[in-house]
């Protein structure tokens, strides 16, 4: 998450003090930028492991309106890195969007693939919205302006290729993500709550699902969005588990060209691959992505009796979390 103004300050301990819970709970920030909640989600588990902790609240918050990309290095003022990095590869600044085109020309993808890839998320999201699938994940939030919102905003049932295909791309005159296959400027926040299984009998709760494998990886930070492949192959090598066991795969949908390029490395079978949609129809509110991803596969796994769910994504500076999760209810 972007951690400046309103996110800064240890936000974490801000929403503990805010939600009413007593001053003697403590909390803690993590940047891993779009997946500093799926990281939060790992050090949970750890701690628990450890005997660090009792019961914890794992999660993430954006507010993308409130508080704009790039605000944390003052909108350009500042860079994040020196000028050892930027000699290293030859450049002052990195750009998610120019790494997801540079990922399209590497693995061939092209404007139509990419538009099928948002039109098929807009497609999922809008038919599990409308079954009620998102019901028991969704807290409605009372808002000032906006009444109470109980849905997300970012779903577009009128979506068409023929609508996509007059849209211009965003990054290069001659590229091929636009606004209709790349994900959305979002608010959002999700949170998960992770216990041992001895503590949860104690305090009569039902686990849904458990941690089973965890893996990082680390790739060059100019086009950045591939480390999803290498994370994903090391998860599924320290979990022992095939491909073919694992029943459904959430991959967030930054740019299409991460999940053409994803898929085509993997293997996975399309109908596995964000089967309730992603982030191109959901939106992307950044530190609280890999939190609501989570909940979600979570909830998807529960309500179709499925044994492995693995989730991973793409993370600023060329990183990116995996987890793979096992079924307990």
């Amino acid at each position: 998450m972007s951690q400046v103004g309103e996110q800064s300050f240890n936000v974490g301990r801000n929403a503990v003090l805010a939600a009413g819970w007593p001053e003697s709970v403590p909390a803690t920030t993590v940047d891993r930028q779009c997946g500093s909640s799926q990281q939060a989600v790992h050090f949970a588990a750890a701690g628990l492991v450890a005997g660090h902790y009792d019961v914890v609240i794992a999660g993430g918050v954006e507010s993308m309106t409130r508080v704009p990309m790039g605000s944390s290095v003052g909108n350009g003022a500042g860079r994040p890195h020196g000028p050892l990095v930027a000699r290293r590869y030859d450049r002052e600044s990195f750009n998610q969007g120019v790494g997801a085109e540079m990922i399209a020309h590497k693995w061939g993808v092209t404007r139509e693939e990419a538009d099928r890839i948002g039109l098929r998320s807009h497609r999922l999201a809008a038919a599990a919205a409308d079954s009620g699938r998102f019901d028991a994940q969704i807290v409605p939030v009372d808002t000032d302006d906006a009444g109470t919102v109980e849905r997300d905003e970012g779903v577009r049932r009128d979506a068409s290729l023929d609508a996509m295909a007059t849209l211009r791309p965003a990054f290069r005159d001659d590229g091929i993500v636009t606004a209709g296959n790349a994900s959305q400027i979002s608010d959002g926040a999700a949170a998960l709550l992770l216990t041992t299984s001895e503590t949860a009998q104690a305090m009569g709760l039902r686990p849904l699902a458990r941690v089973h494998s965890v893996a990082l990886a680390g790739v060059d930070p100019v086009s950045m969005l591939t480390g999803p492949i290498p994370a994903t192959q090391r998860v599924l090598e320290r979990s022992g588990l095939s491909l073919g066991q694992i029943d459904v795969f959430e991959v967030n949908e930054t740019f299409a060209p991460v999940i053409a390029a994803w898929r085509a490395e993997i293997g996975a079978p399309e109908e596995r691959v964000n089967p309730n949609g992603g982030a191109i129809a959901l939106g992307h509110p950044l530190g609280a992505s890999g939190g609501r991803i989570m909940t979600t596969l979570v909830h998807d796994m529960v309500d179709r009796r499925l044994q492995f769910g693995l989730q991973t994504m793409c993370e600023g500076g060329g990183l990116a979390n995996a987890t793979i999760l096992e079924r307990l209810a």
